[in-house]
């Protein structure tokens, strides 16, 4: 079928599914490959990556490959795929409210990678980053949460960035209504406050 002679285009739809059903979760080959062992399909590990290869390169979705913060180096494994129009997203598994948190996340990687930012997940240790973004010589750091409804969220939201000892600008978004100042430096952006920051 077309550019890439693609003939399993059942399994090209299955796979594409499983991205929009799994935004904003680190994936790999071999992890799809499993997972469509259980639902009784049988692909090798090399044509899964293939055919991630083919849907980046058509920009249906993006890729997020994960980024040690302390090693500063990249992971060849596991990476994060994000669809460049949530619309077509939708058209695959459907608009759920429970999603709410992977569709924000969404969100906030295609706007910093519109506005020009080399976009990665950043590792800490044990914890994650969302975003680690860099754009000539400058970088930020954000962190994408629905809401901050309790001490555990906050802590671990604010805390992930706290871990990170450099200067570069670090703040998570989030739809509260209250969002706004800081917390121990690192900054709270409501949503639509992000989207229209002078900073992108």
């Amino acid at each position: 079928m077309g550019r890439y002679d693609i003939r399993n285009v059942s399994f090209l739809l299955r796979l594409t599914r499983f991205l929009a059903d799994n935004v904003g979760s680190l994936v790999t080959g071999r992890k799809i490959s499993e997972y469509l062992k259980s639902q009784k399909i049988k692909v090798s590990h090399n044509l899964v990556i293939d055919y991630l290869s083919y849907l980046t390169n058509a920009l249906l979705v993006l890729r997020a490959q994960r980024y040690d913060v302390i090693g500063k180096q990249i992971f060849e494994i596991g990476e994060k795929y994000y669809f460049e129009d949530l619309g077509i997203r939708h058209a695959l598994v459907g608009f759920r409210a429970t999603d709410i948190n992977k569709i924000l996340e969404n969100l906030v990687f295609m706007h910093l990678k519109s506005a020009g930012y080399d976009v990665t997940v950043g590792q800490i240790g044990k914890r994650e980053v969302d975003f680690v973004c860099d754009k000539s010589g400058e970088r930020i750091y954000v962190q994408v949460a629905y809401l901050i409804a309790d001490d555990s969220i906050r802590d671990r939201e604010f805390g992930n960035l706290l871990k990170i000892q450099d200067n570069f600008p670090k703040m998570v978004v989030s739809m509260d209504q209250a969002a706004g100042g800081s917390f121990q430096g690192v900054e709270h952006l409501h949503i639509e406050d992000f989207l229209l920051s002078r900073i992108f």
